[in-house]
């Protein structure tokens, strides 16, 4: 089994219930064991601005799944709770899950970076992985506490 962390978010609709939906969702996912789950936190969007609030949150999984096979399942669900892709990059969304790290793997593909290329950079990922294992350490970036601390 490996341990991975997903980034939750959504600014559209019910958000928390949103959020709630794809957690249930995903501990339902035969080779996925949903582990810890942090707070929801309400943040501004980043990138285009002119958009409503986030709920964001991070999820710790034990998991079968390969990376790709993982992310398959990520964004399968996003289908399932009306996720679309129309609209801006960045732009206002139901749910965003976003497949941040997959044990200590390193991988640059098309369709798949681990670790998630902008992790390291946005506060709203690294406070929930901070809150579930403070002693987290990004490969390539280094401790989430340290990522942080640059952050302020």
């Amino acid at each position: 089994m490996a341990r991975a962390y997903v980034g939750l978010g959504s600014n559209l609709g019910d958000r928390e219930s949103t959020l709630r939906r794809a957690l249930a969702r995903l501990a339902a996912e035969p080779g996925v064991s949903v582990v810890a789950v942090s707070s929801f936190r309400e943040t501004e969007p980043v990138g285009y601005v002119d958009q409503p609030r986030f709920v964001n949150a991070a999820v710790a999984l034990e998991t079968q799944l390969e990376p790709p096979a993982l992310l398959g399942r990520l964004l399968a669900i996003e289908r399932e709770l009306g996720r679309t892709r129309l609209g801006p990059r960045l732009g206002p969304r139901t749910i965003d899950l976003d497949l941040l790290l997959h044990d200590d793997r390193v991988a640059a593909g098309p369709d798949l970076e681990l670790p998630h290329p902008r992790l390291h950079e946005r506060r709203f990922v690294l406070e929930p992985l901070a809150e579930l294992d403070p002693g987290l350490v990004v490969p390539g970036r280094g401790p989430v506490a340290a990522l942080l601390s640059k952050l302020d």
